[in-house]
């Protein structure tokens, strides 16, 4: 296993930005130190869209908020958890025994991020979700401490499986991942596929992490389905494209479906072979001045634009700094009131708020990929075709199972 080196902060507190001022006089901040246990894929399948960028990510929330919040020095501890549940559920159990730790940030892989949220419940402590993508987060399987940021499987459902529905594609095929998040996608994407009027004629299931697709497309081309659905994410959907490229599936008249792709995979692939393909994003580097600021110093920083997932790690923290400092304490109830009280509005989220039951809604895109004659330069891959708001992008308030919805 290989861990980075925790990172500690301590430069002199900054004035206080945005929407909290501070609220006691006195700080009342446990172990005398704000301490952020950062676990994210170092190594895997996840380690492009998260990884080291999503600590870069952390590092710059922590530098630009002053290296303090409530007077106390703010502590970043990462590790790579492999995309394991029980390395990631060891290593929180250590970061809270040993290491008092009072937040988890980042927590991409849905396995992953259900583990260490049992011991984040367990012990009355913060979960910042910003890699993970299944809606069951702060559905079923939601929590008092639990917040998650960034995009989830409903949203990928909403923009794009409704959109290829739109555009005509009424059957489809899945491929799948064959864990928790995979199912959870293939799931929220075939309810609305069906809402909208189309059919779902089957699915196959890849291990995961995979390298192989060959007899998994096979059985997509054979089903005569008008979309293949990629319930998949990270390299996974890149070694599929790839695969779908080398098997003449789009040639062939079928089209696929992203429904979870990152700009890190459009890169990787490149717009000759990722052109004209549609997906659902919560962050595009290039949309607005403030965008583009915080990206250029995020590229300064890693030699690269950062996918949604780095940009949620920054603004989550950014927004738990804030109601630590706003309430003058990192007691888990308190901050967490004050992180559903205040509205999120910066450079990552229009429209943000934190609902009862953690889910973080924010306006969405449905963008499409550029063609190499349309790109401008480096990174310049997205056209936006619409914005899709925040309440109807995530799911209904009214349709939760969350147990800390008042019905």
């Amino acid at each position: 296993m290989r861990f980075l080196t925790s990172l500690a902060y301590g430069i002199a507190a900054c004035a206080l930005s945005g929407g909290m001022v501070a609220g006691t006089a006195q700080a009342q901040v446990s172990n005398d130190v704000v301490k952020i246990g950062l676990l994210t894929d170092m190594s895997g399948t996840y380690s492009d869209l998260a990884g080291v960028g999503a600590v870069a990510a952390a590092q710059m929330a922590i530098e630009d908020f002053g290296g303090k919040a409530a007077g106390k020095p703010i502590v970043l501890l990462t590790a790579d958890h492999q995309n394991k549940a029980d390395i990631s559920a060891n290593k929180a159990r250590e970061w809270v025994d040993v290491e008092k730790v009072d937040v988890f940030a980042e927590l991409v892989t849905t396995s992953v991020a259900l583990a260490v949220n049992e011991i984040a419940k367990a012990n009355n402590k913060i979960s910042l979700i910003s890699g993970t993508a299944s809606s069951r987060i702060t559905n079923q399987d939601c929590f008092k401490g639990g917040i998650h940021w960034t995009y989830d499987t409903y949203a990928m459902a909403i923009g794009t499986g409704r959109a290829m529905v739109e555009e005509g594609g009424k059957s489809w095929f899945f491929l799948t991942a064959d864990y928790a998040f995979g199912q959870n996608l293939q799931d929220d994407v075939s309810k609305v596929v069906k809402s909208a009027g189309g059919k779902v004629l089957g699915a196959v299931k890849h291990p995961f992490p995979a390298n192989d697709f060959s007899s998994f497309l096979l059985q997509a081309q054979a089903s005569k389905a008008e979309v293949i659905g990629l319930a998949n994410a990270g390299a996974d959907t890149i070694n599929a494209i790839k695969a779908a490229n080398e098997f003449g599936v789009v040639q062939g008249g079928q089209k696929l479906a992203g429904l979870l792709v990152f700009i890190t995979d459009i890169h990787s692939l490149g717009l000759e072979t990722a052109k004209g393909l549609n997906l659902t994003t919560g962050f595009y580097w290039d949309m607005d001045e403030k965008t583009r600021e915080w990206s250029k110093r995020f590229h300064a920083k890693t030699g690269k634009m950062p996918s949604m997932v780095q940009a949620g790690v920054y603004s989550s923290l950014m927004h738990y700094f804030k109601a630590v400092e706003a309430t003058g304490t990192d007691e888990t109830d308190k901050v967490v009131a004050k992180m559903k009280e205040v509205k999120v509005e910066d450079f990552f989220a229009r429209n943000g708020r934190i609902r009862e039951d953690g889910r973080m809604v924010h306006d969405m895109y449905l963008a499409q990929v550029k063609t190499p004659q349309e790109s401008k330069g480096p990174w310049d891959y997205y056209k936006i075709v619409r914005t899709i708001p925040a309440e109807e992008a995530f799911l209904p308030i009214a349709e939760s199972q969350c147990s800390l919805v008042k019905k």
